[in-house]
């Protein structure tokens, strides 16, 4: 399709995004470059995974997705291309693609080992531009994966302690997982989750805790509440978030990715 995702942690200050869509219009000057984010906290592998996989499906078929959240760039870790349900991606080997992995079938996942594809020069520190760019550039053009590098199996990809909603007891437990622009704080805990957990019983019944608040009942819309309160509802991602009605629940708690959230039943 042409079309190239970019998925980074570089922020815009510095000249770093704009050099790397310089390298994939030096190979392909007909990409659609779309920039997903750049501001994914500072090396958070977890936020990043969960923002790609909550968004690649948006795209069409034939987009390739990079995501260089890379706290380990220049050392031994891997680079990753995969082809999976019609899209590409390209991670570094540091589990940022196991959740995207885990629901597929028969993905092709390979190591980037064909350095005739990457830029002359390889720095230790800015693998962004002179691998992932120049790789996702040909991509783009067509280039079979199998040529990228020998395939791994899942099971030898690096993996790290994914954030889940887990059920202890008569609590539904997740955590803050994400903050959004307005100071939304998405978490782990899931649509699906909810409906397993509440076993056909009320939203409404539903008690949500978080940095010692309460908040009573799942609501539909940000606005179901007096401005300055706080609100839990489904997001457009599918997952629970906590807001403030017309203000900024990031500032309003003090939480942030990590935060822990506890559903129960109102007694």
């Amino acid at each position: 399709m042409g079309i190239i995702t970019l998925l980074t942690d570089f922020g815009l200050t510095d000249e770093y995004v704009g050099v790397m869509k310089g390298v994939i219009l030096g190979i392909n000057p007909g990409a659609k470059i779309v920039d997903l984010t750049h501001h994914v906290p500072a090396q958070s592998i977890r936020a990043a995974s969960f923002i790609l996989k909550t968004s690649y499906d948006y795209f069409p078929a034939g987009t390739v997705h990079v995501a260089v959240v890379d706290p380990h760039v220049g050392s031994e870790r891997k680079i990753l291309a995969v082809k999976m349900r019609d899209h590409y991606f390209l991670s570094p080997d540091n589990g940022l693609l196991v959740p995207l992995l885990e629901d597929a079938q028969d993905p092709l996942i390979v190591s980037i080992a064909n350095h005739e594809l990457c830029l002359p020069f390889i720095s230790h520190t800015f693998h962004g531009r002179d691998i992932f760019a120049p790789v996702a550039a040909h991509l783009s053009l067509g280039l079979d994966l199998e040529k990228l590098g020998p395939s791994l199996p899942f099971e030898d990809i690096q993996k790290f302690e994914q954030s889940r909603e887990e059920q202890k007891d008569e609590l539904l437990l997740g955590q803050v997982v994400w903050a959004d622009h307005f100071g939304n704080l998405l978490t782990t805990v899931s649509q699906a989750g909810l409906k397993i957990f509440t076993q056909g019983r009320s939203l409404d019944d539903l008690s949500i805790e978080i940095n010692g608040h309460k908040i009573s009942g799942i609501v539909d819309t940000y606005v179901q509440a007096h401005p300055g309160s706080l609100v839990a509802l489904i997001g457009s991602r599918g997952f629970l978030e906590i807001a403030v009605s017309m203000g900024n629940a990031k500032e309003q708690l003090q939480a942030g990715p990590g935060a822990r959230v506890a559903i129960s039943f109102s007694r």
